[in-house]
C-alpha cells in the first residue's frame, strides 16, 4: 500500500516524509494561500475559488479567511455552510458538514493524531480518522474537534469545547473535555434573545 492508501484506509502512515503527500499539502496551502489574500470585498471570486479547494460544496459556502486545510480535496460542505476568520481542518482522515452548519472564529478540526510512543512519532507517523458533523449545527467560538468525532444534527457545541467523544443529535454540549449538559427542547424556540 501508499501511504496515502494507509491513511485513507485509517492505518499508520507516515505522513512527514512522504512525497506524494508532501506534494498535495503544498498544492492545498498555496490554494488556501491565494484564497486568503483575495479582495474582501471579491465575494463572488471568494464563494467561487473555495470550491477549488475543497472536495464537495453545497451551491452557498462562505468561509472567512484565514482558512487553512492540508488537502482540501478531503472536505464535504453542504448547503449553507458558513465559518467565521481562523477555520483549520486537517482533513487527512475527512471531514463531512452536513447542512446549515455554522461555524464560530477559530475553530478546528483534526482528523490526525500520533501515537504515544515517541519511536514511531519521531519517525513521522500518524493516523487519520474521519470527523462527521450533521445537520444544522452551530460550533462556538474556539472550539477544536478532535479525531473520529461524530457530532450529530440539531447540535450547539459550546464556545471553548474540546470535543473528543461523539455527541449525539439534539443537543447542547460544553466543556473539556465536552459533555452533553442538556438537550434541546421546544422550550428553547421561545426563548428571546433581546436585552
Amino acid at each position: 500500500m501508499t501511504e496515502k492508501e494507509k491513511m485513507e484506509c485509517q492505518k499508520l502512515y507516515d505522513a512527514n516524509y512522504d512525497k506524494e503527500l508532501e506534494a498535495e499539502r503544498i498544492k492545498c496551502k498555496s490554494l488556501c494561500q491565494k484564497y486568503n489574500s483575495l479582495p474582501i470585498e471579491e465575494l463572488d471570486k471568494r464563494h467561487e475559488f473555495i470550491k477549488t479547494i475543497l472536495g464537495k460544496t453545497g451551491e452557498n459556502v462562505h468561509i472567512e479567511p484565514d482558512f487553512w486545510c492540508d488537502y482540501g480535496y478531503r472536505i464535504s460542505v453542504g448547503e449553507n455552510f458558513y465559518a467565521n476568520h481562523g477555520l483549520v481542518i486537517l482533513d487527512a482522515g475527512g471531514v463531512t458538514f452536513g447542512n446549515d452548519v455554522f461555524i464560530a472564529p477559530s475553530c478546528g478540526f483534526h482528523t490526525s493524531g500520533h501515537p504515544i510512543d515517541f519511536e514511531r512519532r519521531n519517525q513521522g507517523l500518524e493516523y487519520a480518522y474521519p470527523i462527521v458533523v450533521g445537520d444544522n449545527v452551530w460550533i462556538g467560538a474556539g472550539v477544536q474537534v478532535m479525531p473520529g468525532v461524530t457530532i450529530g444534527s440539531n447540535v450547539v457545541i459550546g464556545g471553548g469545547s474540546i470535543v473528543v467523544s461523539d455527541i449525539p443529535s439534539d443537543s447542547v454540549a460544553v466543556g473539556n473535555p465536552c459533555k452533553v449538559i442538556r438537550q434541546i427542547t421546544e422550550e428553547d424556540k421561545k426563548k428571546s434573545w433581546d436585552r
